[in-house]
This record gives C-alpha cells, sequence and structure tokens, in this order.
C-alpha cells in the first residue's frame, strides 16, 4: 500500500514539475545577477540538524519530516516530492524508513544534484536482538529489508557520499544484511557526518567554503567534547548496562562507548505492546541487576517503561535518540548537541 502511494505521488508530482519548471524558468530570467542560495532538503531531524550547524544562513534549508511526526512511518507529500526534485542538495537516512527515497530518485533526472545518504558516511552495523528482546515481525509497515549500505558500500565510504546515478541504479529485490539506520545517535559518527556534508556543501558553493569550514569545525568541537563526557561518565560509572524498556534505536551509541544494553524492542520496530516474557524478563533484569533507572525514548508514550517502573520500582528516564523535535523545540532552535547534553544527567543517574 505504501509503495503504491508513493508511485502515484511521482506520477502526480511529475506531471506539476513540468508546469514549475516552467514558472522556474521565468523566474530565473528575472533574477539574473542575484546570488543564489543552496537549497537543501533533509529528511528529517539528524539529517536537518546537522546541515543547519554547516550551512548557517548561506543556505535554504528544509526538514520534510513534521516536528513531533513518528520519523519511521513517514511517507512525503506532492509538494515533498517536487521540493526534492528542485533542490540542490537532498540528504537523508539511507535505512529502512527510507526506502521511499529510491523510488522518487529514480523518476527523475538532475545531474546537478547531489544526494547525500548518512549511512554511506560511516561504517554500518547490522540490526541485532539481544536476549529478551521482542523479535521483529516480517513485513509490518514501514520497516524492510534494505539500505543502501550493502556491497556498495565499501566503494563509497571513502568519499562520503553516493552519486545520484547509483542511487537510481539500486535495486530492491535483492536479499540485502539489514544494517542498522540510526547512525547519527553515536557522536562520532555525527562528527563524519558534518565532515562530508562540509565537503559537499563547500564544493557547490565554493564562494561560501571559508564560512562553510569555519561552521563545521566549531560543531566539531563542540561533539568531541560532547564525547568526552560521555566517555568520563562511562569510566566512572558504577555499572554498564542500560535498560530500555522501549524501541532501541541508539545501537551506535552503545558499540561507541562498550554499554550493554537490554530493550523491549529493535529501533525500527511498530510494535508496541510486548509479550509477557518481553515485559517478564526486563522486569527480573532490573530486580537482580538492581538497576536503578530504566529508559523510554522521547514522543514515546512510556507505557512499557511505567510498568517495569511499577513492578521495580526503577526510576523512569528519558533517553533521546534525536530522531525528531517538538513543534516547541523546533521553534526554539533545539539542536543535536542541546538533545544530546540532556542524555549526560540521565546517563549518569543510570550509571551510578
Amino acid at each position: 500500500m505504501k509503495k503504491r502511494t508513493i508511485a502515484l505521488l511521482i506520477v502526480f508530482t511529475m506531471v506539476m514539475t513540468c508546469f514549475a519548471a516552467c514558472g522556474d524558468k521565468n523566474k530565473e530570467s528575472g533574477d539574473k545577477g542575484n546570488s543564489k542560495k543552496l537549497s537543501i532538503i533533509a529528511t528529517g531531524f539528524p539529517e536537518y540538524d546537522l546541515a543547519r550547524a554547516v550551512v548557517g544562513d548561506k543556505a535554504n534549508l528544509k526538514m520534510l519530516l513534521k516536528p513531533g511526526a513518528e520519523s519511521h512511518s513517514f511517507e512525503p507529500s506532492p509538494e515533498d516530492v517536487i521540493n526534492i526534485q528542485k533542490s540542490d542538495i537532498f540528504i537523508y537516512g539511507g535505512g529502512e524508513s527510507d526506502t521511499w527515497v529510491k523510488d522518487i530518485l529514480k523518476s527523475y533526472k538532475n545531474e546537478d544534484q547531489k544526494i547525500l545518504s548518512l549511512m554511506k558516511m560511516v561504517d554500518p552495523v547490522e540490526e541485532e536482538t539481544v536476549d529478551g528482546m521482542e523479535a521483529e515481525e516480517e513485513g509490518h509497515e514501514g520497516h524492510h529489508h534494505d539500505s543502501d549500505n550493502h556491497d556498495d558500500h565499501d566503494k563509497d565510504k571513502n568519499d562520503g557520499h553516493d552519486d545520484h546515478d547509483s542511487d537510481k541504479a539500486e535495486t530492491e529485490d535483492e536479499e540485502e544484511p539489514e544494517y542498522d539506520e540510526h547512525v547519527w545517535t553515536s557522536p562520532a559518527n555525527a562528527i563524519k557526518i558534518v565532515n562530508e556534508i562540509e565537503k559537499s556543501v563547500s564544493k557547490m558553493d565554493p564562494k561560501n567554503k571559508d564560512y562553510y569550514k569555519t561552521n563545521a569545525d566549531k560543531y566539531i568541537a563542540s561533539l568531541k567534547d560532547l564525547d568526552g563526557e560521555f566517555s568520563k561518565i562511562v569510566k566512572e560509572g558504577k555499572r554498564n548496562t542500560l535498560v530500555f524498556a522501549d524501541r532501541f534505536p541508539l545501537r551506535y551509541f552503545v558499540e561507541q562507548y562498550k554499554l550493554k544494553y537490554f530493550a523491549a524492542f529493535p529501533g525500527c520496530s511498530a510494535q508496541t505492546e510486548p509479550s509477557a516474557s518481553t515485559l517478564a524478563f526486563l522486569i527480573n533484569k532490573v530486580k537482580s541487576e538492581k538497576i536503578p533507572v530504566i529508559f523510554k525514548i522521547e514522543l514515546s508514550n512510556g507505557n512499557i517503561a511505567k510498568a517495569v517502573s511499577d513492578a521495580t520500582g526503577a526510576k523512569v528516564l528519558t533517553f533521546n535518540t534525536c530522531h525528531n523535535v517538538t513543534v516547541d523545540q523546533f521553534e526554539n532552535g533545539t539542536t543535536y548537541i542541546d538533545l544530546m547534553k540532556k542524555n549526560l544527567d540521565v546517563l549518569k543517574e543510570a550509571l551510578n
């Protein structure tokens, strides 16, 4: 059903784009001599915020995902598809939640456009199911067993981005490993992503390259400070196990800091109700290891965490995965670093 919706959107958008192109030509003929800002479209908050840190006010940057919305079930509108087609740079995650992107990229040709996938900027890891975790249901909406990172990853990881033509040539029929798409949750990966975004925007807009480089260096310095604070908390902690009574999209985070974890669901799971055995496992784990804090993630109803808390007395805290922000946070300019700094306090409490 989702693929059919995307297909209809593409047909509709191709027609609308023809009309829009005529308008653009007329507009451009009257704008000659003016400095044109780069147009950048980002699918979600991580892509948007890390790009924002680099481009500042020198580019027109738009986030497709609405603040407060569920990122895994996002579907583009006809206007979104048109904006993607007309953009100078399109940035997306590249994982299971973005399978709709391939159909859109195959629907048009824009050789001047730069396509950036976060998963091709880092070394991806395969998703895993740990003890007690609810097994993923096959074929549920919004989760597919393909991504932009598979056999061509080694080819692309050196330059940190993918070419438009190679994206359009990918097929969805091959059996591929399922990679965790939440690459931004590791500050080390965020540094790589910022570096690659800076290289791309500087190449496309060389007159502002010094501005972009200065912004990127400043943000990377903040990310390195953040990394150091997380490392210090983990090193000084009394324990190294985290319990998430929720989805767990933080595989890259725990890998970076060598933390153990238990959770109700994988990161992209559409399930909201755990089985009795999963709930019992989490409760027993919290009791047996005397875990003082259990986590839920942002924008979650927290029902599972409350149930575990009621049974164990453990405190419920929110760990920000940076998937998205609320409307108020977006309007107030909340950043990736702002959200991760909040995680410093809750992580310290959980490990002590």
